[in-house]
């Protein structure tokens, strides 16, 4: 018996033993496994140790392929086949995967292969306190009528978070004031609804208006809170509601009605008095502002009007609704909804696409060249969108149909000339078969292409250039110019100086080839060359080149480089001095000496001003300004010094003045006729009354011999001076060689010269004249009037 007892234990034993194996054996492959993490945190955030927690092999995780099963949507989360790690695949928002959900739980499901093992995962997401509660709308307006008794309940809008449990809205707070109070009801699952109560009766006589403040707390540690602005306005009693005279409002109205039009009229009645009854009426608060920009309400008449062009492609119904609201104060408002329903007509215009296009198209292109190709589209069906096109223009251009339909190639019909006409505006006409007919236009520019048949063209012919002398070598001095009527390279024009030719000086003269300006490679010299001639030579780009010349004649004006020469007196070594005898006995006003210059400059440069720059004795010596003469003031007296130095100072009337010295030194000699009857007595008690008559013919043939030399050294001296006779400076014939220079120069048929004041070269200014420039009277006349452009002047011919 105990033996068989045993067996039956055994048995027992055995039986139960394979049963909790194979209820194991099922808790492990359906298991499910907890594990819990707070929203908003990082990528790879370690979630748990599945295959620690389920005691599955590490090293089989791979082989067998253990994943997570998902559905289409990315997953939260991803488990390492290596370690069978689950961490975070994305971070993860509480408030939109469970929404406002108290416990949210993401249930998972991994799978294993060969055999097929199947565990199930539950993520809870904690909650945290990531949003605050926030109210629609930040400011809100209530309208209570005077007349309202304590107790009234006033429902207020609620606060959303959207966080949940503890951390959504727990409380509300108002703030303090003496005729409202705050009372919240719980509506469940984190529903909380304020609601104002009234406490004490109103009096808008004495307070017309209540600003309160109401405050969402959430149960957050810190809280977080969120508050409304509440506007409350106390109005009179007004009972009555505004009633429209409809039940609806509907009406069809065309997309091309005309702005302006009315197209319904709603109407609504109060029976109520006075301010209380009188109806305005506007759009409601949810009308989108779209629909306004389309349609206008009349306040007063309800009067609805187009304002806006309506497409029936892009919207055809439209619900506004109307508020009708009186006059009343506490005003009381109805809604009522107009329904317009808007029919098609044909209003697209045909589109026109260009397909391909040669904006450039060369002048010798043949007839028949495609210039551009387009397609012509009209979103309109059946006859609205049947396109005709054409173009209606006196243009070298024509429309050919393609093969597919509503596809045109625009194609040259006559020869081109671009010097006609080198860009044509060409407007496509695209017209549709609807009625009324709607037609659009395309225009396309086509420029015409040149072809190198103009030669480059000067500005001037020749060109006319003043260039003052002693110039910068490599300055720029002047510019030519040339236009080409060709376009591109065939009007690049570059510069250069033709350098054949007899004139040498073209070696001298640099031009830039880009720009036509045009410098000195040497500094000029006005007294030794007046004017020049070269030839610039503007060749084009174009392939074969085409060039043409033009002379360019320059003339050097005259700077004050030249100080004065003294040509009198000049001592034996070269130096300005010179020695005077003048007799005791000779009366003031005696011409002692002349002292003689001259300057190589010409007009001011070349006027010359002499003054007395030292001398022994002031009251015996005077010096004429003009011409240089020294004089006798008074007679010389016993006691008078026997010679006397002056200095002499020579200067031009330059801008900067160049002067020059010359020192004459006077010696007093014996009274003139004492010594001559002493000698004449000598003479006769020598040689006799005999010899009188030789001898006077030797000094009178002596002194005529030196008078002709010395007129001879003058004119050679004259005539020594550079002068270059162009067609532009004449020379002058009267300078004596003690006043300044003038200058001569013709217009037309004139002849002018510059001249300074008091100046005597032939012409005698009036006194109190300041004209510099004379007319050049004719020298066979003995005297005439001259003009300049301020003063009459009379010259007068000297002998």
């Amino acid at each position: 018996m105990e033996q068989r007892g045993r067996r039956t234990w055994r048995r027992r034993w055995l039986w139960l033993s394979c049963f909790f194996a194979m209820v194991a054996f099922q808790s492990v492959s359906l298991a499910q496994i907890r594990y819990s993490i707070a929203e908003e945190v990082k990528e790879g955030t370690v979630v748990g140790h599945i295959a620690k927690d389920l005691g599955l092999d590490k090293s089989t995780l791979r082989s067998r392929g253990y994943r997570i099963v998902h559905g289409s949507t990315e997953p939260l989360f991803q488990v390492n086949q290596d370690d069978g790690i689950l961490y975070v695949k994305r971070k993860i928002d509480r408030e939109e995967v469970c929404e406002r959900s108290k416990a949210c739980v993401i249930e998972l499901k991994t799978a294993l292969e060969n055999p097929l093992e199947v565990h199930y995962i539950a993520v809870e997401v904690s909650d945290m306190n990531d949003n605050a509660p926030s109210f629609i709308e930040k400011e809100t307006f209530l309208e209570i009528s005077e007349s309202a008794l304590p107790g009234t309940r006033f429902l207020l809008q609620g606060a959303h978070d959207s966080d949940s449990g503890l951390l959504s809205v727990q409380r509300y707070t108002l703030s303090p004031n003496d005729h409202f109070r705050l009372e919240v009801k719980d509506r469940g699952e984190d529903r909380k609804t304020p609601i104002l109560i009234l406490q004490k009766p109103l009096d808008r006589e004495s307070v017309k208006s209540y600003t309160l403040h109401l405050t969402a707390i959430d149960g957050g540690k810190p809280p977080k809170s969120g508050e409304m602005k509440i506007n409350i306005v106390l109005v009179d009693v007004n009972d009555n509601h505004p009633v429209f005279t409809k039940e609806s409002y509907s009406v069809q109205l065309q997309e091309n009605t005309a702005l302006g039009t009315t197209i319904i009229q709603v109407n609504a009645t109060d029976p109520d008095e006075g301010a209380n009854g009188d109806v305005l009426y506007s759009f409601s608060k949810d009308v989108h502002g779209k629909v306004k920009e389309y349609f206008d309400l009349n306040s007063i008449t309800g009067e609805i009007t187009v304002s806006g062009i309506l497409d029936f492609e892009e919207r055809n119904k439209y619900e506004i609704d109307i508020q009708a609201s009186d006059k009343g104060v506490g005003t009381l408002t109805t809604d009522k909804t107009v329904i317009i329903n808007i029919i098609d007509v044909n209003d697209n215009v045909p589109e026109i696409e260009l397909m391909s296009y040669s904006k450039t198209l060369p002048e010798d292109s043949k007839s028949g060249t495609t210039v551009a190709v387009i397609t012509v589209k009209d979103t309109d069906s059946g006859i609205n969108g049947k396109v005709l096109c054409f173009i209606n223009q006196d243009v070298p251009f024509t429309l050919n149909p393609s093969v597919q339909n509503n596809m045109f190639s625009i194609v040259t019909k006559t020869p081109l000339d671009r010097e006609k006409r080198s860009q044509y505006d060409v407007t496509i006409i695209a017209k549709d078969t609807g009625e009324p007919s709607l037609s659009s236009e395309k225009t396309i520019r086509i420029d015409i292409s040149d072809m190198n048949d103009n030669s480059p063209l000067f500005l001037l012919s020749p060109y006319t250039f003043y260039l003052t002398e002693n110039n910068y070598p490599g300055d720029s001095i002047f510019k030519v110019q040339a236009t080409d009527q060709d376009e591109g390279n065939n009007a690049l024009i570059s510069y250069h100086i033709f350098r054949g030719g007899e004139n040498v000086l073209s070696s001298f003269i640099n031009i830039n080839p880009v720009n036509g300006d045009i410098s000195a490679l040497k500094s000029f010299d006005f007294e030794k060359l007046k004017t020049f001639r070269f030839y610039v030579v503007a060749t084009d780009s174009g392939s074969p080149s085409l060039s043409s010349n033009v002379s360019v004649n320059v003339f050097l004006l005259d700077q004050n480089d030249n100080p004065p020469v003294i040509l009198h007196p000049v001592s034996s070594n070269g130096s300005a001095e010179g020695v005077e005898e003048v007799p005791r006995n000779v009366p003031a006003g005696h011409l002692v000496t002349k002292v003689r210059a001259y300057d190589a400059d010409i007009g001011y440069n070349g006027w010359l001003l002499f003054s007395l720059q030292e001398v022994s004795d002031h009251s015996l010596f005077g010096l004429d300004r003009y011409t240089g003469r020294i004089r006798t003031l008074r007679s010389f007296t016993e006691t008078d010094e026997a010679q006397h130095k002056l200095v002499i100072l020579v200067k031009d009337n330059g801008n900067v003045s160049l002067s020059a010295t010359a020192t004459v030194v006077v010696k007093l000699g014996e009274p003139k006729e004492a010594i001559s009857a002493s000698d004449v007595k000598s003479a006769a008690t020598d040689i006799g009354d005999s010899g009188v008559t030789f001898y006077l013919m030797i000094t009178l043939a002596s002194v005529s011999t030196l008078f002709l030399i010395s007129i001879i050294v003058l004119i050679a001296m004259q005539c020594s001076k550079t002068t270059d006779v162009s067609s532009k400076y004449l020379p002058e014939t009267n300078y004596d060689g003690t006043l300044c220079h003038s200058i001569q120069y013709r217009s037309g048929e004139k002849r002018y010269m510059l001249v300074g004041p008091r100046m005597s070269i032939g012409s005698t200014i009036v006194p109190g004249s300041n004209g510099n420039t004379l007319v050049v009277p004719d020298r066979r006349s003995t005297s005439t009037e001259v003009r300049n452009d301020n003063h009459t002047l009379l010259c007068q011919v000297l002998p």
